[in-house]
């Protein structure tokens, strides 16, 4: 046989148009448990793999960013210089830059090749809770504790606009896929869409009751928002229409602001942590729950998903310390 053989096809192959499997949306994940990364000495708060895939980093009440190789889960270098814990942490699109959250009312941007901070973002009246960067990765959004919403530029670390956008603290802040458009969460029960260039408000989604808003991010293809609310509810919105489109419950959130992410590597799921210490997984369309992934021993604060491989990255609190790394082959 030839080198240039091709092997025989598996038998799930569709390169013949039909599929021994089931049907895509009948399939479900299998993710299991594939690494256990310790080192943090506080609660894990965020996670988040690189946009290249090669890294994953976590932040912690330890005060610490650390960062880890996606590929065989070692610790790669532990980033210092916050004098209080850090909440969040994102990566810039071409994986060069981390910016940090931290109680110390600042967030810093670090050189991940050196592990230094090139600027310190002063600004912010009370702790830091969230962080994102544009996709252009030129300006940088972050979410306080003092209500406010602001935007930075990265390249000399100026405030560039102070939004006064909710009336309790700030729980998350994402840029949609091409930068224009800010959507930020709030314990005031409140999600509400920003123009990144004008600074506006555009639109506020409200329901019906108005429970705190822990989470929210714009899905891949920018159309929807994903909001989770502290009545053990995640809710997809078309923010155009400004209607709910799909509701996802069976998890614990009634105290953390537990991320939330879209799977769109496998099959299409939405993957959340839990207070019942576990990740619950859904089908996106259907709303079911298909997996929960158990391991954790504490609440679990912060998924990420690769941005190419059916990978997990889950992290937990105080009483757990970890982070989890869960592989599927779906």
């Amino acid at each position: 046989m030839s080198s240039e053989a091709a092997p025989p096809p598996p038998p799930t192959s569709a390169a013949n148009g039909i599929s021994a499997g089931p049907p895509k949306t009948a399939q479900k994940p299998n993710y299991t448990l594939k690494y256990t990364l310790t080192g943090h000495t506080k609660a894990v708060s965020s996670v988040k793999f690189s946009v290249d895939g090669n890294w994953i980093a976590s932040s912690s009440a330890d005060k610490t960013v650390k960062i880890w190789s996606a590929e065989d889960a070692k610790i790669e270098r532990t980033i210092t210089g916050h004098k209080m814990g850090i909440s969040d942490v994102a990566w810039s699109h071409d994986s060069k830059l981390l910016v940090s959250a931290s109680d110390d009312k600042t967030l810093k941007i670090w050189d991940f090749s050196t592990g230094k901070c090139l600027k310190t973002l002063k600004g912010h009246g009370n702790y830091v809770f969230c962080c994102n960067f544009n996709p252009q990765s030129n300006l940088i959004v972050s979410g306080s504790f003092d209500e406010s919403v602001r935007i930075w530029d990265v390249r000399n670390g100026k405030c560039l606009k102070t939004l006064p956008a909710h009336s309790d603290p700030v729980s998350a802040v994402n840029f949609n896929r091409d930068g224009s458009l800010i959507v930020s969460s709030s314990y005031d029960g409140l999600c509400r869409i920003w123009d990144t260039a004008s600074g506006q408000c555009l639109k506020t989604l409200i329901d019906d009751d108005n429970p705190p808003v822990s989470f929210v991010k714009f899905s891949p293809n920018g159309k929807y928002i994903l909001a989770a609310t502290l009545d053990n509810t995640l809710k997809l919105w078309d923010y155009s229409k400004g209607k709910c489109l799909k509701t996802y419950t069976g998890h614990k959130n009634s105290k953390y602001c537990i991320f939330a992410n879209f799977s769109v590597t496998g099959g299409k799921w939405i993957v959340c942590g839990s207070e019942d210490n576990m990740v619950y997984i859904w089908n996106l369309q259907t709303k079911e729950i298909v997996q929960k992934l158990e391991g954790h021993t504490d609440v679990v604060l912060c998924t990420g998903c690769h941005p190419t491989k059916n990978i997990i990255a889950s992290g937990s609190l105080e009483n757990d310390k970890t982070i989890k790394i869960w592989i599927s082959d779906y």
